[in-house]
């Protein structure tokens, strides 16, 4: 009998946490106030701070909101796919040209370029040298062209698709 009223209570507690998410959802987090957002025409929100370090560096984030949770059954990791097409040509950038460029002002997949697929949104980070403002500018137009101007080839297609099927593998625990 103990066991029975412990299970209804820790049911109980169970059910109330699960609402409190919704309960909070429409509520906003205060920002900091050293922090500028606002909304585009276009509905794309933005967030700038400043911040001494890394010293001459900007770190541009664009997040799609959109991620795993919206494929069905048969399209299980086009998401990540398409995260991954991004870097392999774009309207103003051809095959592999993106991360030519980047590496060229400095930067790599190790030091200041990064993308990431989740649940309910993909992020594309590109970190850009602020001191020169052309640089700059670039790293907006690659991110503008990554949200909206993939280029989709057959043939980088193809090729993606075996890097993708590598890392599944790998994430098996295959070698």
């Amino acid at each position: 009998m103990k066991v029975f009223w412990l299970s209804i209570l820790c049911l109980t507690f169970s059910l109330a946490f699960a609402q409190l998410p919704e309960q909070v959802a429409g509520i906003a987090l205060p920002l900091d106030p050293d922090i500028l957002s606002g909304s585009l025409d276009n509905g794309i929100r933005y967030y700038i701070m400043q911040n001494p370090k890394p010293a001459n560096r900007a770190e541009l984030r664009l997040f799609v909101d959109a991620g795993s949770i919206l494929e069905d059954e048969d399209q299980k990791g086009l998401a990540h796919f398409t995260e991954h097409m991004a870097f392999n040509g774009t309207q103003n950038f051809g095959k592999s040209e993106v991360v030519d460029y980047l590496a060229s002002i400095g930067m790599g997949f190790a030091n200041g370029l990064n993308a990431m697929t989740s649940y309910d949104f993909t992020m594309y980070q590109l970190k850009i040298p602020t001191d020169n403002r052309e640089q700059l500018e670039k790293g907006f137009l690659i991110l503008s062209d990554m949200a909206h101007q993939v280029s989709f080839t057959e043939e980088e297609l193809e090729r993606e698709r075996g890097v993708i099927i590598e890392e599944w593998r790998m994430g098996q625990g295959a070698d």
